[in-house]
């Protein structure tokens, strides 16, 4: 098994969030950058605004890295244009991947017609162009059956609107990494949850994002038949060392 291609390696922190300078965090999200091209990584997921440098940097490596991006990131909370604005320019930038925060809250509330609205949209925008679409559905802030729920809403979006070949380019994800849970419980991807959403989002492909911190826990999704797998540790995980990460 080659891990490395399924592993995006991920640096989403603003500055204020990793406690350092704007300029300080430029320098992690370049070290983030080299180290993906060095590691033969399928794709650096990184901040919109740090785009265009992963791109000059791929290119000045002659890398195949790949390049994602966050949309709307990482409340999920913004009326649908500004998400198709802020997709537009990650195109124009260089993104290969646009992973964008589902609306949950609206979800959870019963506005499924603007969740139906912004997938379409959203995914319409991004397949024309010919990128991968993500729709991260923040398991942490969903109940058990509003998992299965959402997963299955974004499933059925895309197979009663899009053509079977493009399935393959449409991912649901589990988790920003960013969201708050009381009590420690787990942010992130989890066995339970990654298993509804490979169930219900089928046959559409899983992002297992947030929380995955060893190799045996890397492989153990592969197991459960994710596709591609979101970690701060890419590195330590490839090697079969644990990250102390905390996405």
């Amino acid at each position: 098994m080659n891990i490395k291609q399924y592993l995006d390696s991920t640096y989403l922190k603003t500055a204020e969030q990793a406690g350092i300078t704007e300029e300080e965090n430029i320098l992690v999200a370049q070290e983030f950058i080299q180290e993906a091209i060095e590691e033969h990584f399928k794709l650096i997921m990184i901040q919109p605004n740090r785009v265009s440098l992963a791109k000059k940097m791929i290119n000045e490596a002659n890398s195949i890295l790949e390049i994602g991006t966050v949309i709307d990131f990482p409340e999920g909370k913004s009326a649908i244009e500004e998400k198709l604005k802020e997709a537009v320019q990650a195109i124009q930038d260089g993104a290969d991947d646009l992973d964008f925060v589902c609306n949950y809250e609206a979800f959870k509330k019963g506005d499924t017609d603007l969740v139906k609205e912004e997938i379409l949209r959203g995914t319409q925008l991004g397949l024309a162009n010919n990128k991968v679409v993500k729709w991260i559905i923040e398991v942490a802030a969903l109940s058990e059956k509003e998992i299965i729920q959402l997963s299955s809403l974004i499933k059925n979006v895309i197979v009663s609107n899009f053509e079977q070949e493009l399935f393959s380019k449409v991912f649901v994800k589990s988790s920003t990494g960013f969201y708050t849970t009381e009590n420690n419980l787990p942010n992130g991807a989890t066995v339970p949850a990654i298993k509804m959403m490979l169930e219900n989002a089928s046959p559409l492909p899983v992002k297992a994002a947030g929380g995955v911190r060893t190799y045996e826990e890397a492989v153990a999704m592969i197991q459960l038949g994710v596709k591609r797998i979101g970690t701060s540790g890419a590195k330590k995980i490839a090697n079969g060392q644990n990250s102390t990460n905390e996405y």
